[in-house]
């Protein structure tokens, strides 16, 4: 069996310095460590029971499989925060038909996010 201690989602952004901008000024992210000097070092973000860690240069634009789900307290308050911080936003907060409410923003290379809110009456809070 595999023991997974922690982990970590690597990025490979197109330009290191708008990455680490939208990450950690946009989005608010606090660092865990950074590593590395220059424009391409590495900097590695708290994400609640992970990390998020940008770190080199992409050759290639970025492909359409990565998506990271962010799981906020309320994402009503986090559409205004990220709207006041000039993030764009994909779709706003709508609740889902399964009962969460989501909202869509991407980062500078076009990777999907969404911003999760777990209602106090979702069955991810409480088992019957």
């Amino acid at each position: 069996m595999v023991q997974v201690l922690s982990s970590r989602v690597l990025v490979r952004p197109a330009d290191p310095e708008r990455s680490r901008a939208f990450y950690g000024e946009a989005l608010g992210l606090e660092i865990y460590r950074e590593f590395g000097t220059g424009p391409e070092r590495g900097t590695v973000y708290f994400l609640g029971g992970g990390f998020l860690e940008v770190s080199g240069r992409a050759a290639e634009p970025a492909g359409d499989t990565l998506r990271l789900w962010l799981q906020v307290a309320d994402a009503a308050a986090a559409h205004e925060e990220l709207v006041a911080r000039g993030v764009p936003v994909l779709r706003p907060p709508v609740r889902e038909p399964w009962g969460l409410i989501e909202m869509w923003i991407a980062d500078p290379d076009g990777h999907r996010i969404v911003l999760t809110e777990v209602p106090a009456d979702h069955p991810l809070r409480y088992r019957p």
